[in-house]
């Protein structure tokens, strides 16, 4: 056989689409999605409130929301209210001017404190950049606000101008920006990265799996009714997700060591998001056989960027962020954000892939009924040794 012929073999053919295939998904999915970053930054919502009365907390309640790089800027809120919507994700940052911060600032003691709180169980880039722009606001507010306030303290006990800007520059910063975080996540990137890589540990065992076992489901076609493989099929799923959980957990428990309660927790979930990917992602398989498997891949590509690890939906473009309401990986990221880290409850967001699983389930058990066509079972064939002789039947 010459390369020639070789090159045009079915083998040689499928695996040159499937590389050019390949690259062309993964750079054609990752390379738009993450261009989102920075571009984006200015969807993030924040909050500004300002308890303050005096004339300092309106001053720089009034510059943040003029200079701050973001669109939605809520200054209506009550600081409870913000700090809830910042607990489930829907604020970025919650800057908090006190009540007694112009007093605090004209008392120059250095103790006028602003507090910018942000939310460590959150998406990565909403961490960082929180982190950056808070930084780079404290720097601006000490070099610049606190030297005017110092000044015009100064000038109120009858310092010359000119002597009060000298003074003014020697003058303790009368101002302190607190970084406070919320629902802080452990160091070390094993703990901030274990729901995106218990979510993707279940969902790619579960695409491989829906694969071989509906290869099986199709190879006994013959051998047993439809309704009966498939239950086969969804018994023998159920067990791959319990005996790959147990593996699982263990695993995490050596690592990351969570307590027993929060293991039982977490292995619960596995489960559930081990028989959600299973179903939903055997819909292609059923419908068209083991080449649903090249679009099952660009579909799991998709849902590692639309999953709200790296980034929330605010930041995503809008086929990103369509997914992420279907993506059995986005809710299942969040519940495992939420029973680590969060305070808040993960039963919203287990539901929802509950959900998820049972519609996928729903949509297999139509293309089997009403897709698959029948097929005749095999019938046993007689044992010719075991047949009465003519003569055994003569009367």
């Amino acid at each position: 056989m010459s390369f020639k012929k070789f090159l045009g073999t079915k083998g040689a053919i499928a695996t040159i689409f499937m590389g050019v295939f390949y690259a062309v998904a993964m750079l054609g999915i990752f390379l738009p999605g993450y261009s989102a970053i920075p571009g984006n930054i200015d969807q993030l919502h924040i909050a500004i409130v300002n308890e303050d009365a005096g004339e300092y907390g309106g001053e720089i309640a009034d510059q943040l929301e003029e200079n701050l790089p973001f669109k939605e800027i809520a200054t209506d809120l009550t600081n409870e209210q913000a700090m809830n919507d910042l607990e489930h994700n829907g604020l970025a940052m919650v800057v908090h001017i006190p009540e007694t911060f112009s007093e605090d600032v004209a008392g120059g003691k250095g103790n006028a404190a602003i507090d910018f709180t942000t939310n460590e169980a959150a998406p990565q880039i909403v961490s960082s950049t929180m982190t950056s722009i808070v930084s780079e606001i404290n720097n601006q507010l000490g070099m610049q606000f606190s030297q005017q306030t110092a000044q015009g303290v100064l000038m109120n006990f009858n310092v010359p101008e000119a002597q009060a800007a000298e003074l003014s520059a020697q003058i303790e910063s009368a101002y302190v920006g607190n970084v406070v975080s919320i629902n802080e996540v452990p160091d070390g990137m094993n703990n901030s990265m274990l729901p995106m890589f218990l979510t993707m540990a279940g969902y790619t065992g579960a695409m491989i799996g829906a694969m071989q076992l509906i290869s099986a489901y199709r190879e006994n076609r013959a051998k047993a009714s439809r309704t009966r493989l498939f239950i086969y099929v969804q018994m023998t799923a159920l067990i791959v997700a319990v005996t790959s959980t147990l593996i699982a957990m263990g695993i995490v428990y050596l690592i990351n060591g969570p307590s027993a309660d929060l293991l039982l927790e977490l292995a619960g979930q596995q489960v559930l998001n081990y028989v959600v990917a299973f179903n939903f992602t055997a819909i292609l398989v059923f419908l068209v056989g083991e080449a649903g498997m090249i679009f099952n891949l660009p579909i799991l590509l998709m849902q590692t960027l639309a999953n709200g690890s790296t980034m929330p939906r605010d930041l995503m473009y809008a086929p990103y962020e369509w997914m992420s309401h279907i993506s059995p990986m986005y809710y299942s990221v969040q519940a495992y954000t939420a029973n680590l880290y969060g305070s808040i409850s993960a039963g919203p967001f287990l539901w929802s892939m509950a959900a998820i699983g049972g519609i996928a389930m729903l949509i297999n058990i139509m293309i089997v009924a009403f897709v698959h066509k029948l097929v005749e079972l095999d019938t046993p064939v007689a044992d010719d040794s075991k047949m009465p002789t003519p003569a055994e039947v003569t009367p």
